[in-house]
């Protein structure tokens, strides 16, 4: 089975985000692998060990993405590739979404294309399904297992409801949830193959598509408001008294 797996590189989840001069920073925070990307590559392996084939890995980004596509080859992902466009610096997830599929199609041969839930930088997690859209295929979301039967995807749906079976014919696009299971940590051969693999880099000439135009813009970023916190301990000779300077300050503060 022929396997894709879209990733994006985001700033560390531990960073500090601010917003300086209009632009946003997150000082020398590494960047890494998207956290929900790494349960989709771990999926995408799984279905992989099961059913044969190969996984590649793409990522839209600069050229610092390479490192988040090394992540997933030393998790044990065949091949991967960067795409990378100065034109696509200020692109929504309706713009990247038309550079996936066009990416995906000149991969050739895919059967199925792996997304994580969301990414933790943007958190719109709408791009899998707007890629799958734009490719005519069924789009699986919320993939807590994925199995290949008789010729057809069966995967276990987890949402806050339960668990719900659906099965699909090939290709298909699936998102996948953490319960997955937690993805595999690369192996010292896995990272030292990584460290030497030559990725391709295809820009939106080799993509033979044009620039795509985004519907959604950004025209101010701004930090939120700083929120001053007061702390006032309460004490009193007894649980009792306590108890009743509490409901007074709850009463004078207008709480209740």
């Amino acid at each position: 089975m022929n396997i894709v797996v879209c990733v994006k590189q985001v700033p560390d989840s531990a960073a500090k985000v601010v917003v300086e001069g209009g632009r946003v920073s997150w000082g020398d925070a590494p960047l890494v692998l998207n956290p929900w990307d790494e349960y989709a590559v771990e999926a995408a392996l799984l279905l992989q060990e099961a059913a044969g084939g190969d996984v590649t890995v793409l990522s839209v980004g600069g050229e610092s993405a390479k490192e988040a596509l090394k992540t997933a080859l030393a998790m044990g992902c065949s091949q991967a590739i960067l795409i990378s466009d100065p034109a696509l610096d200020a692109a929504d997830s309706q713009a990247i979404a038309r550079v996936l599929c066009a990416a995906i199609k000149k991969v050739g041969g895919v059967e199925a294309a792996f997304f994580g839930r969301q990414a933790i930088d943007g958190d719109m997690g709408v791009t899998g399904v707007q890629t799958a859209h734009l490719l005519g295929w069924p789009m699986l979301g919320l993939a807590a297992r994925v199995e290949f039967e008789n010729g057809k995807l069966r995967v276990e749906r987890s949402f806050e409801e339960g668990r719900q079976i659906v099965e699909c014919q090939l290709p298909a696009a699936l998102s996948i949830s953490k319960d997955i299971g937690e993805p595999r940590y690369p192996s010292f051969m896995g990272i030292r193959k990584a460290s030497r693999a030559e990725i391709p880099t295809w820009d939106l000439a080799a993509l033979g598509i044009e620039a795509p135009v985004s519907v959604v813009r950004w025209p101010e970023v701004f930090n939120p408001p700083v929120r001053e916190v007061k702390t006032e301990m309460i004490e009193g000779g007894s649980p009792q008294e306590i108890a009743e300077k509490l409901v007074a300050k709850i009463l004078e503060e207008k709480v209740l």
